[in-house]
């Protein structure tokens, strides 16, 4: 009785620890962001303030020259989404903002127009910042910033045009560099604007798309490391102005309002996969890892050395290899994954495929676990079990798993937590689908890549106490079973 009170305690103390730092995690990502937009923004104008521009004037073509932002930040409200912005004072609204990490230098439309980044398909509606690594160019276009009142010369909407970019930039940087860690800004109303041989050109309309191009003055590629004017674009931000009475800012939830809006938006189909996939695979690993224990205790010497190589082999190898060789097997490489692709059912990119690397990886660990098992049993015992007419099958059920069923929940143990985090092999095999082969592991990785740092945060408490979860259920239960020992010794 009192082993059942302590395992439920323990199921008790794992939720409520996972709970507990999942809510820490909700709350500290939804109240932060409004402080880390207002911070950036502020150590940005103090850095555009000290900033010293490259090659001492900055021209454009047509138009006022650039320049440093004014010292302060405005206070920024941003939506939930991250996608619109308000500045207090400010007689413009930014939404539909969004951020290309990377432009390209392809030829558009048949002909070689710089660096290139697509904005859309709406010309004259979007205001455009292109960051280098030393300054970034801010682009408003002339009709929209006469009809919402923005002087792009003037310091007090520079600042607020920057507090606003800076704030909803922060949000989608996911680890790259930030707007706000840009020094120097130059701004303007012209299409086209110069700084220092570079040559940077908004809102051109090529074969129905709109474009921001940056290009030496010359024509040259600036992206060239070779060229005199070498100087590679970082990224780009796009933001829609409109008057603060068309743009609809919705206020992020806080507190429990806030976790409860995150477990209802949030995509479960890692759990499920996961669930499906673990199961699945532990299943195969106990039955595998206990047939190929007991055929290599019954083998020669040195048939048994080469088939334990064999079957050890992948605890040792980085699970990219065994991706890899398992890829190159499972493929149309191979007669076998021919064979499968033949009767339409593909064994890469697709769910068996994570069942397959889990299999692979984990499998080791339950086979040790178990072959050392056996070979401490007394041999004597086995033989004397023959003597009174026991089957090989009987002894195997009956003899040897119960006296070595505390190796074997070891095993098991080891088996599901490595089968659980498996994450290099399952990659590459089966590929990160979502709903279909995105496991929790791959989800943490990629949900923390893209800068969603709650979820990946969330899945991380999780898989940490679903783990210790089934740890703790697998000793109580392994401590059951061997109870018989400890009554032995005590009589």
């Amino acid at each position: 009785m009192m082993r059942e009170r302590t395992f439920i305690a323990g199921l008790a103390l794992a939720f409520a620890l996972a709970l507990a730092l999942a809510a820490g995690l909700l709350s500290a990502g939804t109240l932060a962001y409004a402080d880390e937009a207002a911070a950036a923004a502020g150590s940005a104008a103090a850095a555009s303030s000290a900033a010293v521009e490259q090659d001492g004037q900055a021209e454009r073509s047509g138009g006022e020259a650039g320049a440093p932002a004014a010292a302060g930040s405005a206070e920024v409200e941003v939506s939930a989404e991250g996608d619109a912005a308000l500045a207090q004072g400010a007689s413009f609204a930014m939404s539909d903002f969004s951020r290309a990490q990377k432009g390209t230098n392809r030829p558009v439309d048949g002909a070689y127009r710089g660096y290139s980044y697509l904005v859309g398909q709406e010309a004259g509606a979007f205001a455009q910042v292109v960051a280098m690594r030393d300054y970034a160019v801010a682009y408003v276009p002339a009709a929209l910033a006469q009809t919402l009142g923005v002087d792009v010369a003037d310091e007090q909407d520079q600042q607020l045009l920057k507090s606003c970019f800076i704030a909803l930039d922060a949000q989608h940087a996911a680890g790259s560099l930030e707007l706000a860690e840009v020094p120097a800004w130059h701004f303007t109303a012209e299409t086209t604007y110069d700084v220092g041989g570079v040559r940077f050109q908004f809102d051109q309309q090529v074969d129905g798309n709109v474009y921001a191009f940056v290009i030496g003055a010359d024509g040259s590629d600036v992206t060239d490391s070779e060229s005199p004017l070498f100087a590679k674009p970082s990224f780009a931000d796009f933001a829609r102005l409109a008057s603060p009475a068309d743009v609809s800012i919705a206020q992020e939830a806080t507190g429990l309002a806030a976790a409860g809006e995150f477990l209802a938006t949030l995509d479960w189909s890692p759990l499920w996969v996961t669930l499906k996939t673990t199961g699945v695979a532990i299943v195969i690993i106990f039955v595998l890892g206990l047939l190929a224990a007991y055929f290599c205790l019954n083998i020669s010497a040195r048939a048994k050395n080469i088939c334990d190589s064999i079957f050890t082999i992948p605890m040792v190898l980085p699970p990219t290899v065994c991706g890899f060789v398992l890829l190159w097997l499972c493929g149309r490489n191979t007669p076998f994954g021919q064979f499968f692709i033949d009767v339409g059912f593909p064994l890469i990119f697709s769910w068996p495929a994570t069942v397959i690397a889990a299999v692979v990886v984990a499998f080791p660990l339950m086979y040790r676990n178990a072959l050392g098992a056996f070979e401490n049993l007394d041999p004597n015992m086995l033989d004397a079990a023959r003597t009174l007419g026991w089957s090989n099958a009987r002894i195997f059920v009956k003899l040897m798993l119960p006296l070595s069923w505390s190796s074997i929940a070891a095993g098991t143990v080891l088996a599901f937590a490595r089968a659980l985090g498996e994450f290099g092999a399952t990659l590459f095999l089966a590929g990160n689908y979502l709903g279909v082969t995105r496991t929790i592991p791959i989800a943490i990785y990629f949900e923390w890549m893209n800068g969603n740092g709650e979820v990946a945060w969330f899945w991380t408490a999780v898989i940490i106490a679903f783990s210790f979860v089934v740890i703790l259920f697998i000793n109580w239960w392994s401590a059951r079973t061997t109870k018989y020992r400890r009554r032995v010794e005590e009589d």
